[in-house]
């Protein structure tokens, strides 16, 4: 998918005894909110970003207009509370398990503060809100009158994607879980 928003998850063929995740899901995903600047970049940036307002702010004392300083230095303190803050809502993510059995949606914001919603596979659906010229806006799973929304933090295009794999899965599951592969011949036997 787009911007490795979305990840399969190799921990998916762990055990649990049910708690987490079904015991043998066959789809599963981990959605993250996408951050274009890695913490290397915003070093470069505060570096860049805080010479410069140091240097200019000397300029200033130089002439005089010493207060302005001060000032040259809460920008560089908002701007680094700014990206700061950004990081740790990045630390939500989503996690989606698809079985024949269920389907399991686990929540997790950014405190760690975690919440689980099961569903049967047979009952839940999918439903996508799009806006023509935006994209897919709005991605819930529903069953039984109630209502989770997944995936607010991605893109249009990466709703798109994740709602057209989750469709096959839950399809799939619908069906009694994956097809099973034909086991291929070996060249030359």
């Amino acid at each position: 998918m787009r911007d490795a928003n979305v990840k399969k998850s190799a921990e998916a063929e762990e055990t649990s005894a049910g708690r987490d995740h079904p015991v043998d899901p066959f789809f599963s995903a981990v959605l993250t909110p996408y951050r274009s600047l890695g913490p290397k970049g915003f070093l470069a940036l505060m570096l860049i970003f805080g010479g410069v307002s140091f240097f200019t702010g000397l300029f200033f004392v130089s002439i005089g207009a010493w207060p302005i300083f001060g000032f040259f230095g809460l920008d560089v303190a908002l701007v680094w509370f700014a990206f700061r803050s950004n990081y740790r809502q990045a630390r939500a993510f989503e996690e989606v398990h698809v079985s024949a059995e269920e389907v399991i949606l686990r929540k997790v914001s950014p405190r760690g503060e975690s919440q689980l919603y099961r569903f049967n596979p047979v009952w839940v659906r999918i439903a996508v809100e799009r806006i023509e010229d935006e994209g897919v806006i709005r991605l819930c799973l529903r069953s039984h009158g109630n209502e989770v929304e997944l995936g607010h933090f991605l893109s249009p295009l990466d709703r798109q994607d994740f709602a057209s794999a989750l469709a096959g899965a839950l399809s799939a599951a619908r069906g009694g879980g994956p097809a099973p592969r034909p086991a291929g011949r070996a060249h030359g036997a």
